[in-house]
């Protein structure tokens, strides 16, 4: 949660922005790879068909690995978002509910950024269609 609220409510300072960028998506990358490696390999499932995934994270060590992979990666988007909204200029009005969309629903908040960012370019590009 600390690096969505650095996201969400501190300046985009270099020596603060690295938090959420890098150093916390790195630790769960870390604790990720200890609960994979400790426990993905041990029991049934695999990635083959539903019912494979559903064996697989029956195990709650693994299913903890599972929830830890998206807290990693949508953290990781999460920054990458704000730092390119930034880029453009979006208000950090606009950016929380995208980061907060992020945070809860992952691929929806990117496709909705996705689609933003598209549209502004495109609206703010200085070639003006032929």
């Amino acid at each position: 949660m600390l690096g969505w609220v650095i996201l969400l409510l501190l300046p985009r300072h270099r020596y603060v922005f690295w938090l959420p960028r890098y150093a916390i998506p790195f630790g769960l990358c870390l604790l990720y790879a200890a609960l994979w490696f400790g426990y993905g390999f041990t029991g049934d499932g695999g990635f083959d068909s539903l019912s494979s995934v559903r064996a697989l994270f029956e195990r709650d060590e693994v299913l903890l690995a599972g929830w830890v992979h998206y807290l990693a990666f949508d953290l990781f988007i999460g920054s990458w978002i704000a730092q390119e909204a930034d880029v453009l200029r979006i208000s950090r009005l606009l950016q929380a509910p995208l980061l907060v969309a992020t945070f809860l629903f992952g691929p929806v908040g990117l496709g909705i950024f996705l689609a933003l960012r598209s549209g502004y370019r495109w609206r703010h590009s200085e070639v003006t269609p032929s």
